[in-house]
């Protein structure tokens, strides 16, 4: 579902990702983990055609990223880690809007997400909580269904029972055909999720392999305190 061979990222003299190499497959639950600054945020809006590579390549449901950013973006959920939205837009309409970009009518699969995720969609969005936020942001990139979800930091800011209530509908979405790749500092759900992950510092890749295989909170702390070398 996503190939990124040797994608390097530069903002100038700064550095975002260098040389990574990830294959994603189908029908899982993909993690990437790293904490601020290593280099997550920018692969993932690279996938979306967000931004363009220095180098190297990605690909995103056999489509190129550069070239076929509009058709990726049709068939994808995204997340991002910041939930921001039109401050004076009620929920609901922000979640129509998000709906009618796709020329999509999905109240129907709308209204049970926000039931399950305790969401007012009269409020507007100036009154609403970080948490609840989130939650307009889960709706958006959940409601049309579509076959591969790419979340940043997607349970952020959300409590214990909505957290329970977003993996309980995602994962009934993965049975159901569905790939997920999503970053995360929570690495206990990485671990329990996923079944695959990878760890990025400083942009590059340091380990990559199946949750059974690896000690993720173990694995994580081995390469940011210092224990294991890149």
């Amino acid at each position: 579902m996503i190939q990124i061979d040797h994608l390097t990222k530069r903002y100038g003299r700064s550095r975002g990702v260098t040389d990574l190499t990830l294959h994603v497959p189908e029908g899982g639950c993909f993690g990437f983990i790293g904490p601020n600054g290593a280099g997550k945020s920018t692969t993932i809006r690279t996938l979306l055609g967000l931004l363009s590579p220095t180098a190297g390549s990605a690909r995103v449901l056999g489509l190129d990223c550069v070239r076929e950013r509009k058709a990726i973006l049709a068939q994808v959920g995204y997340m991002p880690s910041e939930a921001m939205f039109y401050p004076d837009m009620r929920v609901g309409q922000v979640i129509r809007l998000s709906a009618n970009l796709r020329k999509m009518d999905c109240r129907t699969q709308a209204a049970p997400l926000c039931e399950a995720l305790e969401l007012d969609t009269k409020k507007r969005i100036r009154e609403l909580s970080l948490g609840n936020r989130k939650k307009v942001s889960i709706v958006c990139a959940m409601q049309h269904r579509p076959r591969l979800y790419i979340l940043d930091e997607p349970t952020s800011g959300l409590d214990p029972l909505v957290q329970r209530a977003f993996w309980s509908e995602l994962e009934a979405r993965r049975k159901e055909g569905a790939t997920v790749f999503l970053s995360s500092h929570v690495l206990y759900e990485v671990q329990r999720y996923c079944h695959r992950a990878a760890i990025i510092r400083e942009g590059r890749l340091v380990i990559e392999g199946t949750t059974q295989e690896l000690d993720i909170e173990n694995r994580f702390f081995d390469y940011y305190e210092g224990r294991a070398e890149l």
